[in-house]
């Protein structure tokens, strides 16, 4: 099957369709988008990789920011319906999988196909969302991390680098500080919860309230740090053909 129109226009997805028999849509994490998969290989084992671009950054940045992750959910899905002809499967990194996770309520709301497993890592459950640390950083700190961050990916960072990663973090932030789910809704579909055994701000223990969110949880530990994820490492592409 080749792309089409829709797929190859919408600014949602930074890859067009191939013929892949299957596909696995890639949620970044808070203050990034579509780049954090940039060293993915397009494919894994015959699955195609969907980076998802969130509105508010990098080619996108002109565009509203979505304000809420229903928002979110709600957008994305009528714009993935195309591409819900073959097996797929989302992968959500640290917030990013409050996004999916909406985006798999939305789609079962609509009456479309839901995904065929759900792999969220190092983050904690919805309904223990509010936890994460940075949330309660203050606007000096949070700069701090952004240009901490950029010198992990080995690169200095600027000053007008700082600014723009800053101002789309605070965006996120807010998003996610409004978040507020206080009992699980389940989804229908598997849950493979990722934890980064040198991941210093997410524990094991962290995680645990994913048992509540779907009838199959399985927890599996990879080697690597909080952001290791974006260099794919073996382990972890291991783990994401597994499902297809």
């Amino acid at each position: 099957m080749t792309s089409g129109p829709t797929t190859a226009m919408s600014p949602w997805f930074v890859r067009p369709s191939t013929d892949h028999p299957a596909r696995i849509f890639c949620f970044p994490f808070s203050g990034s988008g579509a780049s954090a998969f940039s060293a993915w290989p397009t494919a894994l084992d015959g699955i195609e990789v969907c980076p998802v671009q969130f509105p508010g950054r990098e080619n996108r940045l002109g565009h509203p920011h979505y304000g809420t992750y229903e928002n979110l959910a709600a957008a994305l899905a009528e714009s993935l319906a195309p591409l819900l002809d073959r097996p797929f499967a989302f992968f959500a990194h640290c917030a990013g999988a409050m996004a999916a996770y909406e985006t798999v309520l939305r789609l079962a709301e609509l009456g479309l196909p839901t995904p065929d497993c759900l792999f969220v890592s190092g983050q904690p459950a919805p309904h223990d969302a509010s936890r994460d640390r940075m949330l309660t950083m203050t606007e000096p700190e949070l700069r701090a991390e952004v240009e901490s961050f950029i010198r992990s990916r080995g690169m200095e960072p600027r000053p007008d680098m700082v600014d723009l990663g800053l101002m789309v973090l605070l965006r996120d932030h807010a998003a996610a500080a409004a978040y507020r789910r206080a009992e699980p809704a389940a989804v229908d579909c598997p849950v493979v919860v990722l934890h980064w055994r040198d991941d210093p701000d997410v524990s094991l223990d962290d995680l645990q309230g994913w048992r509540r969110y779907a009838d199959s949880v399985e927890f599996r530990v990879v080697d690597g740090g909080h952001y290791d994820f974006m260099d794919a490492p073996d382990e972890l592409r291991t783990l994401l053909t597994r499902w297809s």
